[in-house]
């Protein structure tokens, strides 16, 4: 498992509003490459080929002007939602995105009753560590030795769902919900 949320400097402006859509496994070389952007020890498109066959396994991503610009990969199971991987592409950092893009997929998980998120992020990770506290998770647990790459820790950071709901109007949820059809063609979901 990745560290949620990449590091690295934008330009502090938010960008034109992205919309929000589900990706399915005709769009992993897209996904792939945002990946391998992002994180030092990236999945393979063969991962995204195994995880999309899995019915369990979503992945969300915000687009602007057709060019992916951030995704969100989870596991859905149980009344529980499983924050894999989330990247912003490093041209569009600090610009809310990342935010956004969980905001409006935390709003969706708690419209579908479940109730609680799950993630591992890297302890040297302060922007991604400052944007899950943001959002309202706290720590639940230290993983000692966690990333195989480093050797640094993973702090796990839970959210409780019941009754969450985003006091950003740029984060409303779109109709459906996680385990929706994607479009195949990776064409927005809905407006967010």
């Amino acid at each position: 498992m990745q560290s949620p949320v990449c590091s690295g400097s934008g330009g502090g402006q938010r960008g034109p509003r992205a919309e929000f859509f589900r990706l399915g496994s005709g769009d992993i070389v897209e996904v792939a490459e945002l990946e391998r952007q992002c994180f030092s020890t990236p999945w393979s498109e063969e991962q995204f080929h195994l995880a999309f066959e899995r019915k369990v396994f979503s992945v969300f991503g915000l687009r602007d002007a057709g060019r992916l610009v951030a995704y969100v990969a989870v596991y859905h199971l149980a009344g529980e939602l499983e924050i894999l991987n989330v990247a912003v592409h490093p041209d569009q950092r600090r610009r809310g995105l990342g935010r956004r893009l969980l905001a409006i997929l935390l709003q969706v998980g708690a419209k579908m009753g479940i109730h609680r998120a799950v993630l591992e992020v890297r302890t040297g990770n302060a922007p991604a560590i400052g944007l899950y506290e943001g959002l309202g998770f706290t720590r639940a647990g230290v993983r000692p030795h966690y990333y195989g790459d480093t050797g640094e820790d993973a702090i796990i950071y839970e959210c409780d769902l019941a009754g969450w709901a985003c006091r950003d109007p740029d984060c409303a949820a779109p109709a459906g919900g996680l385990g929706a059809e994607p479009d195949g063609a990776g064409a927005d979901s809905g407006e967010a």
